[in-house]
């Protein structure tokens, strides 16, 4: 399978290199700086058991190649749109696009740039960031990739790409409802990045002192609330998973989002976090502590937009 991972960070390079040393057919569409620290020192993932080192096939936007079969779209979404353009040459009629990104807001922009054929739902649940050096490290075993028909009608190419998956050591298990795992997913990752973002600390911080082991389950208890008002009620198991993540004593879980708020970066924020709220107000759930990390981030945004104009 001709395989175009877009994106070479913590997640993008994490799967494609996986793929890649499974045998298949693996390019990565990176930006300039990244391009040359990988021709510098190759793809490495380290941590977990893991020990990989490959010279990665590499493709710029001016030449992405193409068509490929698969598409996995591994980017932030600040970096969504100018992506989209990046990528629409190299999609074909026969080309599957599996977004990997929170939220769901970035399905409509797929749709809308590549047509409704090409785009399949899609989350991630992997646990590995980049070094200073720029290699991927894994913290933590899951390694999983969930996709399916945006529609939740059978597939055979939906069965033939987890197929490639599970061959490549990645946990691909059928998924009746893929956009529902994608909200269950957002529920997820929005409640730890209120979590730590309002509190500016890792959850293990943030439980360690008086009221805040209160603070996680109360945002869980909003974003879950969202969920169901959309139509995706969160599994028992899920609800009890996502608690008791935010809720372990001495972890030090922080995402990405959070890492990026604290290095001074742009975030995810309105991809995550307003989006959310802004379903919430117009299904009628009140979010009152998700609303207030959304404004939290909020002033972030301002502040680096203010320093852009000087």
């Amino acid at each position: 399978m001709r395989i175009l991972t877009v994106g070479a960070g913590a997640v993008g390079g994490f799967f494609g290199a996986r793929l890649a040393t499974a045998g298949q057919d693996v390019s990565f569409l990176v930006r300039p700086a990244r391009a040359k620290a990988l021709e510098a020192r190759g793809l490495r993932v380290e941590g977990q058991g893991e020990k990989i080192h490959l010279a990665p096939r590499l493709v710029t936007a001016d030449a992405p190649g193409g068509p490929y079969d698969l598409v996995l779209l591994s980017v932030k979404a600040t970096a969504l749109h100018a992506a989209l353009a990046d990528i629409a040459p190299a999609v074909g009629p026969d080309t599957a696009v599996v977004p990997l990104l929170n939220g769901i807001a970035h399905l409509d922009a797929l749709v809308a740039a590549l047509g409704d054929a090409a785009v399949l739902g899609g989350v991630a649940k992997v646990v590995t960031t980049l070094n200073a050096e720029g290699d991927i490290l894994r913290m933590a075993p899951p390694a999983v990739i969930l996709t399916g028909e945006t529609d939740a009608r059978p597939s055979g190419r939906v069965d033939g790409i987890r197929t490639v998956l599970a061959d490549a050591g990645i946990d691909s298990p059928a998924t009746e409802d893929i956009v529902a795992a994608m909200w269950h997913k957002w529920v997820f990752i929005s409640t730890l990045v209120a979590l730590t973002c309002l509190m500016r600390g890792t959850v293990g911080e943030i439980n360690a002192v008086p009221g805040g082991a209160a603070l996680g389950p109360a945002l869980l208890a909003e974003a879950a609330a969202v969920s169901r008002a959309a139509g995706h009620p969160v599994p028992e198991a899920e609800l009890a998973f996502t608690g008791a993540t935010v809720t372990a004593p001495g972890s030090p879980l922080t995402p990405s989002l959070y890492r990026d708020l604290v290095a001074g970066a742009p975030t995810e924020a309105d991809h995550v976090l307003t989006d959310l709220t802004d379903r919430a107000r117009a299904l009628g759930v009140s979010t009152p502590l998700l609303d207030l990390a959304t404004l939290h981030l909020r002033v972030h945004e301002h502040r680096l937009a203010a320093a852009r104009s000087l």
